[in-house]
């Protein structure tokens, strides 16, 4: 038996967040699409990651905040209701997985010790879409793109979207801390 999906009423007002950007020429640039003369490589996570490398340079720079850090990436990552919609005792961990490293390919960011044919058969095309709008354009995202991801409870969508954001979140410290290790040589 499907779930009845309850409908909020919001205002469809768009709210106009140019304002807010210094450069409003900056944005995300899609890094699979990018024009083929700009030299930029690939992160290759095994060169620079979160684990060896940005934890300790973040602690280095403000002490504590690389294990703040980390505490709560594994919490997200490791969270986990054993449910997925309606099925119960299901194991989500190669899901999340995926779906981290997907967000994580999204922006340049590649993990040699992962096996990425995985994502293309876990993470179906609407849903990489979802996850695709939400980590790189957010203000894009409606309420109808949120309640037609997935046929999941509210909960498991809402860890999803935390999953989304705290992946984001490391692929940016991996650029900064990574830029400032070759900065500060």
């Amino acid at each position: 038996m499907a779930h009845a999906k309850e409908v909020i009423a919001v205002p469809d007002v768009a709210p106009n967040l140019d304002r807010y950007r210094k450069d409003r020429a900056f944005r995300y640039e899609d890094f699979a699409k990018r024009e083929k003369n700009v030299n930029i490589s690939p992160f290759r996570a095994q060169d620079f990651s979160w684990h060896k490398h940005g934890y300790s340079l973040l602690d280095r720079l403000y002490p504590n905040i690389g294990g703040l850090l980390d505490t709560k990436f594994n919490a997200i990552v490791s969270l986990t209701y054993k449910t997925m919609g309606d099925e119960t005792d299901v194991d989500t961990t190669t899901f999340r997985l995926a779906t981290w490293n997907y967000i994580h390919l999204i922006f340049g960011i590649f993990h040699d010790d992962y096996r990425y044919d995985e994502v293309n058969q876990l993470l179906y095309r609407g849903y990489k879409e979802y996850i695709k709008t939400v980590s790189c354009y957010p203000e894009k995202v409606t309420q109808l793109d949120y309640l037609n991801f997935l046929d999941l409870k509210h909960s498991e969508k809402v860890h999803i979207n935390l999953l989304i954001l705290e992946a984001r979140m490391q692929a940016e410290l991996l650029y900064f801390s990574r830029t400032l290790s070759l900065y500060m040589k």
